[in-house]
């Protein structure tokens, strides 16, 4: 009251000091100034995705599926409803190195890892993409093999030889790396003499995934006209899957865990395993004998069943230090895991050993690139262990390679 009636009036009244408007309007613009760097970070992918097929024109409009809207300046460009943007036409229809397909290729290229983009934004990109053909980059392919040579060198210790691998070695595995396998003259007996394959030995190769999006794809033809055929895992490729998967198997690998599972560790009967490699003709087997203590002794029975029924096929075991390489060289490129998928580990090599390579039931979705459902693999729908793979991450290497023009990934139907 005293105040009041002589006119004093506090300074700070009507001023808001850091009350309520003051910190509503700086949060206001923190937000505004969070908006406008995820603008200048991503807005330049988004934009170019709205421009990129603005030039085409006349019949190259015949391979869209979704809406399209003239622009002021009376070019084509996709309507924006949702962004889709899904091109039909597996088969390719733009040369790949036309102005489209660059700029298709920019647009994966600009993901730099996989949690960039929702998946199903990385599906619209790698659909729109198969609209090109694919063609093999010689220099990228060439220095992308440069780099394996030099840390990995397949042609030499893909697999374990007597040349690479002498009589009294103490081999170190790859995983118990305390442990060591003094290599005896009857372990040495079971090595070749050296690698069966050399550098860049085959034209055109083919390597199988087991993925669910092989299924109903109609290239067992083209996979069987392939020089050389790499498989994981002893797949089913009976007249049931034949005409997706193909039949012709040149090196198959086998997971001493499915010995173990499926047929007893071979410490009983034989003869069914021994049945189910009859469907391979005489494709060679390798085995990561050498991953750990346990993988040893089933693996060695594998060769030793062999012999027992005279088979001339070739059983091998992957060299512990080249996979160690391997799976050192793709940690550099993201891939993380605990252990890389048997069909890494045969991409890697089959890169060395052929001189183009094409890649088969490679996916590690739920859904295919069109959204659609799948199963995991094309004969099952039975999962790994989590956390074992790093499937996402190796697929998006292949999606990146194959748009670098050093393997061509098919995830559609092949004509």
């Amino acid at each position: 009251m005293l105040r009041r009636k002589m006119g004093y009036v506090d300074p700070s009244s009507g001023k808001d000091i850091l009350g309520n408007r003051s910190l509503c309007f700086i949060f206001i613009c923190a937000f505004g100034l969070v908006t406008l760097l995820q603008q200048i970070l991503y807005g330049k992918n988004y934009i170019k995705s709205a421009q990129q097929f603005s030039r085409l024109k006349g019949d190259e409009t015949g391979n869209w599926s979704g809406p399209i809207n003239f622009s002021d300046d009376g070019s084509l460009k996709p309507a924006r409803n949702g962004r889709k943007r899904y091109l039909e036409n597996y088969g390719g229809s733009y040369e790949y190195n036309s102005t489209a397909c660059r700029e298709l290729r920019q647009d994966i290229m600009d993901v730099k890892v996989l949690t960039m983009v929702k998946t199903s934004d990385l599906f619209e990109r790698w659909r729109n993409l198969q609209v090109c053909k694919w063609e093999q980059s010689k220099e990228e392919t060439s220095n992308f093999k440069m780099s394996l040579s030099r840390c990995c060198n397949a042609p030499s210790f893909l697999f374990t030889t007597k040349r690479n691998t002498p009589a009294g070695t103490k081999l170190r595995y790859e995983v118990d790396t305390s442990g060591i396998l003094p290599i005896t003259t009857e372990v040495f007996k079971m090595f070749p003499d050296d690698m069966p394959y050399s550098k860049s030995q085959f034209k055109k190769c083919a390597v199988i995934g087991n993925g669910g999006i092989i299924k109903n794809s109609k290239c067992g033809k083209e996979i069987d006209s392939a020089d050389f055929v790499f498989r994981c895992n002893i797949p089913p490729i009976n007249d049931k899957y034949s005409a997706d998967v193909g039949t012709k198997t040149d090196l198959v690998t086998i997971n001493p865990s499915i010995i173990t599972e499926r047929f007893q560790k071979l410490e009983k009967w034989r003869r069914p395993f021994y049945e189910v490699l009859q469907n391979y003709e005489n494709s060679s087997m390798v085995l990561p004998a050498f991953y750990n203590v346990r993988n040893t002794d089933v693996s060695f029975r594998v060769k030793y069943m062999l012999d027992d029924f005279d088979s001339q096929r070739g059983v091998f075991f992957f060299h512990p230090q080249y996979l160690l390489n391997v799976q050192r060289f793709w940690a550099v490129q993201g891939v993380r895991a605990k252990r890389l998928s048997s069909g890494l580990m045969l991409v890697t090599a089959a890169l060395e050993l052929c001189e183009e390579v094409h890649l088969y039931g490679f996916w590690a979705f739920p859904m295919n690139p069109s959204g659609i459902f799948i199963t995991h693999h094309y004969y099952d729908n039975v999962k790994p262990r989590p956390g074992f793979h790093a499937m996402p991450h190796e697929i998006f290497n292949f999606i990146h390679m194959h748009t670098r023009g050093i393997i061509n990934v098919h995830t559609g139907q092949c004509t």
